[in-house]
């Protein structure tokens, strides 16, 4: 008895086909397409909520050493977490825009 070859069953009950993700063919392509999305993702202006979210990390990180390496209440920790927190939340995004400016002026220089 010949078996028959099964076919995979591509698609929904609704007829949508799900477009499979396509790899890069080589290495150097690889690298390409990450140097691209590094490039633009460098390109865009600094957030607040990106310089949120480190802070919170930085803070968080900061309880953590004060309560395990200082052995400070926890009190004491998450008092000095929170006053740590609203000084990198703006410190964090003083630095970004900074270097986001300096990118934008060597790319521009760079065009020029």
């Amino acid at each position: 008895m010949a078996q028959r070859r099964k076919r995979k069953h591509r698609g929904t009950q609704a007829g949508t086909v799900k477009r499979a993700r396509t790899r890069p063919r080589s290495r150097a392509e690889a690298r390409g397409s990450a140097e691209q999305r590094r490039q633009q993702r460098l390109n865009e202006p600094p957030t607040w909520r990106g310089a949120l979210t480190r802070g919170a990390i930085a803070a968080v990180s900061l309880f953590a050493l004060a309560v395990v390496l200082l052995g400070a209440s926890v009190g004491e920790s998450i008092g000095l977490s929170l006053f740590a927190a609203v000084i990198y939340v703006p410190a964090f995004h003083a630095v970004d825009t900074f270097a986001y400016n300096r990118r934008q002026r060597k790319r521009q220089e760079a065009s020029e």
